[in-house]
């Protein structure tokens, strides 16, 4: 049911210093690694066979399809599929252990963490960032929309056309952010996620943290209110916003092609999104000391940063995987194919395919460390 779109190239950005407040904190960060010998390495020395299935994040898909010919191309005798059925439908399938891995742009609960205990052969499942990008707030307004063509919006303004207070494009509070702007009286229609997503969580994580007053719902992977249209994957909340006048949502940047996009505000200035301004809030933002078990590495993202240039809606998408696994073939190709991902040469095709913002080599290092707890034999 995937249509072709035509897709945004961000700037990749390369050197970005990200990730430099990391703190000690406790069970969710690894101790550091005293060597990256795995951030160039394109796959690991023993060739890898079999055939491995993950399933996952839709947001993640661009980078996963071109990860996987990368990879393919080293390993010719692996075959790798991966389902973009969506972070919460990908998790599901790896507690049943039909997967090698999850895909997940929100990290495990606790509840899935000791559901965990029955799918790996040892010990409990652990997420490591894999992929980070912006969210784009996309709309599709006649005359307006367009590529590299943006509204600017705040918090406030933001959530309240999500809960439908602001129904109307000419709306005063929209106006006042958009003086130049000829705001045609079109009625507001919401295109949301239907399906449980961690792209929802983190969009809607961004607005209860700068909009607190005006977004009162519980946070979590599903859609919390009855307003707008909902639809199912990245690719259904772009084909829904490009087919109707008026529309407005939220998606991977990556897929954002020829719709306007949100400049949203940030400080007194409003920020357009970009990997590098993606990639300036993930450097401001902690390890989640909060998240239980071993090996794990949690970005709790600071969406109320004022850092100069900086854009705050942001996803870190993890990998979910097993320190062990049953089949010991399995284990070795989870090892080979993070460490691949993870790497530089990994993070650079992500970054020239999905416009996502390279990892940086302190996160690597965490990331590393967890990798290297994985066992083979």
């Amino acid at each position: 049911m995937r249509k072709n779109l035509l897709v945004r190239s961000i700037a990749a950005v390369s050197g970005v210093a990200m990730i430099a407040a990391l703190g000690a904190c406790g069970n969710n960060e690894p101790a550091s690694s005293g060597s990256s010998a795995a951030s160039k390495s394109t796959t690991s020395a023993e060739k890898i066979s079999g055939e491995f299935q993950g399933a996952g994040a839709s947001s993640q898909q661009a980078a996963v399809e071109a990860w996987i010919a990368s990879y393919q191309s080293q390993n010719p005798d692996a075959k790798i599929s991966y389902n973009p059925s969506g972070s919460g439908a990908g998790v599901s399938t790896f507690l049943t252990g039909a997967t090698a891995w999850a895909g997940s742009d929100a990290s495990l609960s606790d509840d899935e963490v000791s559901q965990s205990k029955s799918v790996c052969a040892d010990g409990t499942a652990f997420d490591v960032p894999v992929y980070i990008s912006p969210i784009a707030i996309v709309f599709n307004l006649k005359g307006i929309s367009g590529k590299d063509k943006h509204l600017n919006l705040d918090g406030e303004t933001i959530a309240k056309i999500f809960d439908g207070k602001i129904t109307k494009w000419n709306d005063d509070a929209i106006k006042q952010q958009n003086p130049k702007v000829d705001l045609p009286d079109t009625a507001i229609t919401v295109v949301h996620r239907s399906d449980k997503s961690g792209t929802t969580k983190n969009f809607l994580s961004y607005v209860k943290d700068v909009a607190p007053d005006a977004w009162t719902y519980d946070l979590g992977e599903n859609w919390p209110n009855e307003v707008g249209q909902g639809a199912k994957g990245t690719d259904g909340v772009i084909n829904t916003v490009s087919q109707a006048d008026g529309t407005i949502g939220y998606a991977d940047a990556s897929k954002a092609g020829d719709l306007g996009t949100v400049a949203v505000k940030v400080g007194d200035k409003y920020v357009s999104y970009s990997a590098e301004a993606a990639a300036k809030v993930v450097d401001a933002s902690p390890l989640d000391d909060s998240a239980k078990g071993d090996n794990r590495v949690v970005v709790k993202l600071d969406h109320t940063t004022t850092a100069d240039g900086a854009y705050p809606v942001v996803l870190v998408s993890y990998d979910i995987v097993c320190p062990a696994y049953k089949d010991a073939n399995t284990a070795k190709f989870v090892k080979s194919w993070l460490t691949y991902v993870v790497s530089e040469d990994g993070q650079k095709v992500a970054a020239d395919n999905a416009g996502s913002a390279p990892m940086s080599d302190t996160l690597r290092a965490k990331v590393t460390k967890s990798i290297e707890a994985i066992k083979t034999k």
